[in-house]
């Protein structure tokens, strides 16, 4: 089983919307459900169907929330960062251009912000490399190398 990384704040996040979906959501649908079924026949009744749906997707993330928390491993900030781990912030280069990276888990990514997952194909290929190496990974537009140039 992989782990799933996290921040502290990121955990709290998803076990509040869990405990939402549990409680206050299931509740709603349920209520949904029992004046739907009041309309009579249902098999042409919309609202039920429309419950029934939200219903599906309300558990189907509840399974998924349950699973990443089962999982769920926290990001520990490390001075002393010599390899490339989940929590640290690396710069790579490529053509004498500087790019700047955190590597979070991947229900923080925001790559526009310069958050990318340990699971993204630069995620993935910096992980466990040092100041100096070269890594290689693949892009939709070809394969693509980039320096370590520091890690933090």
């Amino acid at each position: 089983m992989d782990k799933y990384y996290l921040t502290e704040n990121r955990l709290k996040e998803l076990r509040e919307e869990l405990a939402e979906l549990k409680t206050k959501k299931r509740g709603e649908i349920a209520e949904r459900l029992k004046n739907a079924k009041d309309y009579g026949d249902l098999s042409e009744n919309s609202e039920y169907t429309e419950a029934r749906e939200e219903q599906a997707r309300v558990e189907a993330r509840i399974f998924e929330l349950e699973d990443m928390l089962k999982r769920a491993a926290i990001i520990e900030k490390t001075k002393d960062a010599n390899e490339v781990k989940v929590g640290c912030f690396v710069t790579v280069s490529k053509d004498k251009q500087s790019y700047s990276y955190s590597i979070v888990g991947p229900s923080e990514t925001e790559p526009e912000k310069g958050k990318i997952s340990n699971e993204s194909p630069l995620g993935r290929a910096l992980m466990g490399h040092k100041v100096g190496d070269k890594v290689n990974f693949k892009t939709p537009g070809g394969e693509v190398t980039y320096e370590i140039s520091k890690i933090e």
